[in-house]
């Protein structure tokens, strides 16, 4: 417990000096709805949406950038350069086991993206009057468990990658690909069909994300076959456990 708390100490101090990493994975979140807040026709209520504003609704989708950002860029990327540079493996001739390593890059990692979560929420709701969630365990349960599919699927991508610069590219094409077809790029109310259902099935599980924060945005953006609450919320974990589990089984420490 005592080397891990110390590899936290480091781990969070080289955490802090990546100012790209600091600036989308915790920042950026709260200076998008800010941003897209500043935008009189984002907060105009619309008639058909129950007194909301566009604002109100795409809010929980500001989350998702950070949380992806952290679990399949950041998170495959720091391992891949440690198993690049040989740090896991030198390490695995000391009393700290290359495991408490990548556990405390997993905790730091977690860390960030709960501090991300709550600036944006509390940025939110103090300057542009964004209601918090309004079903705060169903939202935090949505948060824990859309966050750990990602980081299943981050940690997929760091047991096979070799490099850093291999960390990185595929971090980029999986954070697009995540975001897209999650529902994260366009407003899922003005999503295909075909990419709203398939939005139900992809980490981080942005529909139980926006349910849980107002019913009536849930509502909205639903499609006709949604998925109910506790169903996306299964599918989340069962997606952590299985990746990260094949994860486990192909990782490599050199």
């Amino acid at each position: 417990m005592r080397a891990l708390r110390k590899m936290v100490k480091v781990e969070t101090k080289l955490f802090l000096r990546d100012s790209a990493t600091v600036m989308f994975g915790v920042l950026f979140p709260a200076a998008l709805v800010l941003g897209l807040g500043s935008i009189p026709t984002m907060r105009e209520t619309q008639p058909d949406a129950g007194g909301l504003r566009s604002i109100d609704i795409w809010a929980p989708t500001a989350l998702v950038f950070g949380m992806v950002m952290i679990a399949v860029q950041h998170v495959p990327s720091v391992i891949a350069t440690y198993r690049e540079r040989g740090v896991l493996r030198k390490l695995s001739t000391t009393p700290v086991h290359p495991r408490t390593v990548l556990l405390a890059q997993m905790v730091v990692a977690f860390v960030s993206v709960v501090v991300s979560a709550s600036l944006m929420i509390f940025v939110a709701w103090a300057v542009l009057d964004i209601a918090p969630p309004e079903q705060p365990l169903e939202f935090v349960v949505a948060f824990i468990v859309g966050y750990a599919a990602l980081l299943g699927v981050g940690l997929l991508s760091a047991a096979v990658v070799r490099t850093s610069s291999a960390a990185n590219q595929i971090g980029t094409l999986l954070f697009v690909a995540l975001m897209f077809f999650g529902g994260a790029f366009l407003p899922r109310a003005l999503m295909p069909d075909l990419l709203r259902d398939a939005g139900e099935f992809i980490p981080p599980g942005l529909q139980a994300l926006t349910a849980a924060w107002s019913q009536e945005a849930g509502e909205l953006t639903a499609t006709a076959s949604g998925q109910p609450f506790w169903l996306q919320i299964a599918i989340m974990a069962g997606i952590a456990v299985i990746a990260s589990a094949i994860a486990a089984k192909l990782f490599r420490w050199e």
